[in-house]
């Protein structure tokens, strides 16, 4: 993707274009009551689009037409059109429907909709319990817990449930105009924060529909996290200084680092301090030596647009074995909410990415068993 400096910050910005949630856990969601009256978060859930693809998937009788124009639906479509950098893909969506709709064969699935209509009863059993159970109050007490007591944030924020999509992302956040019904994606302080969920992913989240109802929680909790925070964002002094004076690619990497980072401890900690992935130690440190290599050519003054933008893409949109930013981001959240407190890792957020790093980089001259990690931009700065 072509794009200047300034464009490679807004894409991958937490209150840019786009956030993706790459990563599945088992969340156990404790129930929270919202305490301050400055944190109000409304969701809006909308689930005909899901419905809709369901009817299809089922062989009933629908409009493709209609399926592919709903708003849910077209935000998926250009996601995944997005992802694999094949934007026009968006405006054939009625005819990968289509496709299926009369059993034809789809050699380029890449919405997913073979494997979707293969899991369509367990798709629509998850739906059902989706309308069954309100989890909206629940959901926005989790996200509460990690912001500033006084922390101002006001935001009703569209939730829009489908049944396909690209096979790297469950949920995740847009910005949007809408013209009628069509939308235009925009950039940081644009737009309507929205939500889509893709519960044809939500299939992989367990053995029952309990298991797979705990894990979209913890998903729409990551999803309202980023959504919380970039409106947090928006009435921050530090926050609209840091974006002023920090622009350089290095600085969109910490910053997508630390809000994906903390998004995903948000949902990990559900479990209790405890509990990591089987597989942490060994992982983390292979994407801590990524994190840096890619942190010293995001810093280096020769650059090309083109590769900031790849590089930048990698540490979130990637799967689990390369998702070095998301990772990362994580277990530092973790190592400075265990060690350090949950003020402190409260005091990044309201903050900067790079108080959230030099938090942690604290913490490795104290135990020379934490990952290192190096930063040009921030060590410069010291």
């Amino acid at each position: 993707m072509d794009t200047n400096v300034k464009d490679v910050r807004l894409w991958f910005s937490p209150c840019g274009y786009i956030l993706l949630t790459t990563l599945c856990f088992t969340f156990v969601f404790t129930a929270l009551p919202q305490t301050s009256t400055n944190f109000n978060v409304e969701l809006q859930l909308d689930y005909s689009a899901a419905e809709q693809s369901i009817a299809l998937y089922e062989d009933g009788f629908v409009d493709t037409r209609r399926i592919a124009e709903m708003r849910g639906n077209r935000i998926a479509a250009s996601t995944t059109g997005m992802i694999e950098n094949r934007e026009s893909v968006s405006t054939k969506l009625q005819y990968y429907l289509d496709s299926l709709k009369y059993h034809q064969i789809i050699r380029a699935d890449i919405y997913n909709l073979e494997a979707a209509r293969k899991n369509v009863s367990v798709i629509k059993t998850l739906l059902e319990e989706l309308k069954r159970r309100n989890f909206s109050k629940r959901v926005a007490a989790t996200v509460e817990q990690i912001f500033p007591v006084d922390a101002q944030v006001s935001v009703t924020i569209p939730v829009y449930a489908v049944a396909f999509g690209h096979e790297n992302v469950d949920a995740y956040v847009r910005r949007i105009i809408w013209h009628g019904d069509h939308p235009r994606f925009v950039g940081e302080n644009e737009g309507e924060i929205t939500i889509v969920i893709n519960l044809a992913h939500a299939v992989d989240y367990g053995l029952n529909t309990e298991e797979r109802f705990i894990s979209l929680l913890g998903v729409v909790a990551h999803e309202v996290f980023h959504a919380a925070f970039s409106t947090y964002k928006e009435n921050s002094d530090s926050w609209k200084k840091f974006y002023a004076e920090h622009r350089k690619p290095v600085d969109a990497l910490l910053d997508l680092t630390q809000n994906e980072g903390i998004a995903y401890y948000l949902s990990l900690e559900q479990q209790g301090h405890g509990y990591v992935p089987r597989d942490w130690n060994t992982k983390s440190r292979d994407l801590f030596s990524t994190f840096n290599a890619n942190a010293d050519q995001l810093s280096s003054a020769t650059i090309s647009n083109r590769r900031a933008a790849e590089i930048i893409r990698k540490a979130n949109l990637s799967g689990y074995q390369d998702n070095y930013g998301s990772v990362v981001g994580m277990f530092i959240a973790r190592e400075i909410d265990i060690r350090l407190g949950r003020a402190s890792l409260i005091e990044t957020i309201a903050s900067s990415p790079h108080e959230f790093f030099r938090k942690y980089i604290a913490l490795t001259k104290t135990d020379s068993n934490l990952p290192k990690i190096r930063i040009p931009v921030i060590e410069s700065n010291r």
